[in-house]
C-alpha cells in the first residue's frame, strides 16, 4: 500500500512538517529506512540515528521535530501513531475463502459467508462460525465451539467444547482454549478429579498469544474481557476473570478463580494466587508474585534484582538473619526506654 503524508495526517491526525504530496509504503527502523519508508522515533535510545536517516518521513514528538532532516508527522505520542500507521501499511494477509478438501466438518456445522477454513481442520458438531472467520492449518474446534466475525486462529489452535469466541478475536499458533482446570479433591492421599464443567468465553477484539493455555471454568465460566491482549506461554486458569483492556505479558501465570481488573498491565513471569482480586488499573512489574488481593490503582512490584553471585550470597544470608536481627533490635529499644525512664525518675528525686 501506497499513502501521502497529508492522508496519514487527514486519517490520523498530527501535525505535519514537510511537503506532505511525498508517499511512503514502509514502515522502517531510522537506521536502515530508505527512500518510500516512514520511521518512527519514540524515546531517547535511537535519537542518534535521526540525523542521517535516510526515510522519507518520520513520527516523532515536537522536541525531537527541531532536529529532523526530513518530513515529520509531529505527534504526542509517537509510538501510538507509529502502532496504527503500521497497521495500515501492512495489513494482515488474509488468505482465500473457503473449505480445504482435507477439512473435516462435524454434524449441523453453520459456516457463515467469505469463512476461510484450512488444510486438516476438524470441527465438532453444532460448531458455529461468523462471517470472515479464517482457521489456520490443523485447528480443531471441539463441538458446539462459537467463533464471531472476522475472528482469525493460525495455525494448530485448539478450542476445547464449548468455547466461545467473540468478533475479531486473534489467536496465535498452540493455543489451548477450553483444556480442564486443574480440580482435585484429596480422598487420603489420592486425587479424586472434579468435572470442570463451565465454559471459556472470550470477548470481541482480544488477541491470545502462541502457546498459551485458558482452562475451562469449574462450575462458572473462565471469562477473557474485551480488548485484553495476552502475550505468549501465559497460563491462566479455571474461573479467571479479567477486565477490559488489561495486558498481560509472557510467562505469567494466574491461578484459578482470581479477578483482574480493568486496564491493568502485568508484566513478565508475574505469579498470581487464586481467590483473589486486583483492582482496575494495577501495574505488576515483570516477576512480581501477588499473594493477596490488591485493592488500590497504582504499580506494584517485588522480589529482588539480580546482583554479583557474591553480593547476592552475603545478603541471603542477612536475609536468613532477619528474624534474629528484629529481635535484637526489639531488646535494645527495651534497654534505651528503661535507661530513659529510670534517667527520668532519677532527676526527678
Amino acid at each position: 500500500m501506497e499513502i501521502s503524508l497529508d492522508e496519514l495526517v487527514a486519517k490520523f491526525g498530527g501535525e505535519l512538517r514537510g511537503d506532505g504530496s511525498v508517499r511512503v509504503q514502509r514502515i522502517s527502523a531510522l537506521d536502515t529506512a530508505g527512500a518510500g519508508d516512514i520511521s518512527f522515533l519514540s524515546g531517547a535510545r535511537f535519537r542518534r540515528y535521526l540525523p542521517t536517516t535516510r526515510a522519507t518521513a518520520v513520527i516523532l514528538d515536537a522536541e525531537a521535530a527541531e532536529q529532523c532532516p526530513v518530513a515529520a508527522l509531529v505527534t504526542p505520542n509517537p509510538y501510538l501513531m507509529y502502532a496504527r500507521v503500521a497497521s495500515l501499511l501492512h495489513p494482515p494477509v488474509r488468505p482465500a475463502s473457503g473449505i480445504h478438501p482435507s477439512a473435516v466438518l462435524g454434524r449441523d456445522c453453520r459456516l457463515g459467508q467469505d469463512v476461510c477454513i484450512g488444510p486438516h481442520v476438524c470441527l465438532g458438531d453444532g460448531v458455529r462460525l461468523g462471517d470472515g472467520v479464517v482457521l489456520g492449518a490443523g485447528c480443531v474446534l471441539g463441538n458446539d465451539v462459537e467463533i464471531g466475525d472476522e475472528s482469525r486462529l493460525a495455525a494448530n489452535v485448539t478450542l476445547y467444547e464449548g468455547v466461545v469466541l467473540g468478533r475479531r478475536v486473534v489467536i496465535h499458533s498452540g493455543a489451548v482454549l477450553g483444556a480442564d482446570g486443574f480440580g482435585f479433591a484429596n480422598d487420603r492421599g489420592t486425587w479424586v478429579k472434579i468435572p470442570q464443567i463451565g465454559r471459556v468465553v472470550i470477548e470481541d477484539d482480544v488477541e491470545i498469544g502462541a502457546n498459551t493455555t485458558i482452562d475451562r471454568g469449574a462450575l462458572e465460566d473462565t471469562v477473557i474481557g474485551r480488548g485484553v491482549k495476552l502475550d505468549n506461554q501465559v497460563q491462566i486458569a479455571h474461573n479467571v476473570r479479567i477486565g477490559e483492556h488489561t495486558a498481560i505479558a509472557g510467562c505469567t501465570g494466574i491461578a484459578g478463580s482470581a479477578t483482574i481488573g480493568r486496564r491493568c498491565a502485568i508484566g513478565g513471569g508475574v505469579g498470581i494466587s487464586g481467590h483473589l482480586e486486583i483492582a482496575d488499573d494495577v501495574h505488576l512489574t515483570g516477576t512480581t508474585f501477588v499473594s493477596q488481593s490488591i485493592r488500590e490503582k497504582g504499580v506494584y512490584s517485588s522480589g529482588t534484582p539480580f546482583e554479583p553471585v557474591g553480593e547476592w550470597r552475603r545478603n541471603f544470608v542477612r536475609m536468613r538473619q532477619l528474624d534474629d536481627m528484629a529481635k535484637r533490635l526489639q531488646r535494645l529499644e527495651q534497654a534505651v526506654r528503661a535507661i530513659g525512664e529510670d534517667s527520668e525518675q532519677g532527676q526527678g528525686k
